[in-house]
Formats: structure tokens, sequence, C-alpha cells
């Protein structure tokens, strides 16, 4: 169960850093994606462009789960998601998951072959996972970011975290399959009604 609390007005501000080339990309063109995400979650946003960051400051109203929503935004453009996918995001129930590739590898050949693995040939093992999990994947500089429920996530993360430890694409996608099966039961079992 969640519970909430009331914390009074807020005051302050989040700093989130950006990539500097995916700046021009949260701003969008003529400041569209910008004043978009502004007035869906009550925020008012300050770009630095010199110092590769973003203020998020709540207006009057504005909720923790507004300006918690818009972090994940801003992170999510800046690990290479189009701001089409990032808006995903405003929904409550998707999550924001990131692999620091620089966490399992410094060395630069490693990460470039622990990508290509996870795009795949043709880019088809990250459509796989996209397909069967539901969720989006952007890989992105030593980056790989996930978007999805929390369930879907977690599938897509172990099939990732599969083909990083080296696991065959077939088995990967064995595994996904499995996943996507359960994954449509639990929803079904959700919608079902009871007698």
């Amino acid at each position: 169960m969640v519970t909430y609390m009331y914390v009074g007005p807020l005051r302050g501000e989040l700093r989130v850093p950006v990539d500097p080339n995916r700046i021009g990309v949260l701003i969008g063109n003529k400041g569209r994606i910008k004043k978009k995400i502004e007035e869906a979650l009550n925020v008012k946003l300050e770009v630095d462009s010199e110092g590769s960051f973003v203020k998020i400051l709540p207006k009057e109203g504005t909720t923790i789960m507004n300006l918690l929503r818009t972090k994940d935004f801003v992170r999510a453009i800046s690990y290479g998601f189009s701001p089409e996918r990032a808006f995903r995001l405003l929904d409550e129930s998707q999550v924001l998951d990131v692999i620091n590739l620089k966490e399992i590898t410094k060395n630069r050949e490693d990460m470039k072959r622990i990508k290509g693995r996870v795009i795949g040939k043709n880019g088809k093992a990250r459509t796989m996972i996209e397909d069967l999990t539901g969720t989006y994947i952007s890989v992105y500089d030593k980056y790989i970011a996930i978007i999805g429920d929390s369930e879907q996530v977690r599938v897509a993360r172990e099939a990732i975290m599969m083909l990083i430890r080296g696991r065959q694409h077939r088995t990967v996608y064995n595994f996904l399959r499995r996943e996507y099966r359960r994954l449509r039961e639990r929803k079904y079992q959700l919608w079902e009604p009871e007698f």
C-alpha cells in the first residue's frame, strides 16, 4: 500500500546534468518540448547550456511526484530517448532504469562489444527486447536506459544483463518469450472479474 504525506509548499530546485549533445533535443524546435513538459508537470525549466544542466523549479501547486517525473524525463532525454518516447514517463506507472556500462567495464572495446550485443545485428536484439517486454530501450554513450512499468523494466534489464554476461542471443530470446507469456497472463488476471 502506498501512502502519501503532505509536506507543504515546495521550495528550492532540482539540478539535473544533461549531455551537452542532447540539450537541443530537450528544448525542441522553438522551445516546444520544454514548454510541453513545463505545462504538463507544472514546473519551470531553466536550461544552462554552458554548464550542461537543467534547473527544475516548482511552481505554485507543483507536487513532489511532478518534480521527480520531470527529473526522469530530463534524464531520459540525456540518455538518448526521443521526446516522444520520454513522454511515456509522464504516466505514474512508468519508470526509468539505467545501466551504467562504466560500472561493468572501463575498456572502450569491451563497452563497444557490449553495446553491439544489446543492439544486435540490424537492431534485432533491442527490437526483440522492446517488443516482448513492452519497453523502450536506448543505447547511448556509456549507458543503456529502459522505460516501462516496473515489471516490464525488470524483465528487460534481466535480458540485457544476460547479453552483457555473454549469454547467447537465442537463450535470451527464449527467456523473453517465457516472460512475455507470463506478463500477458498476469495482465489478463488483473482484468479478469471475480465472481
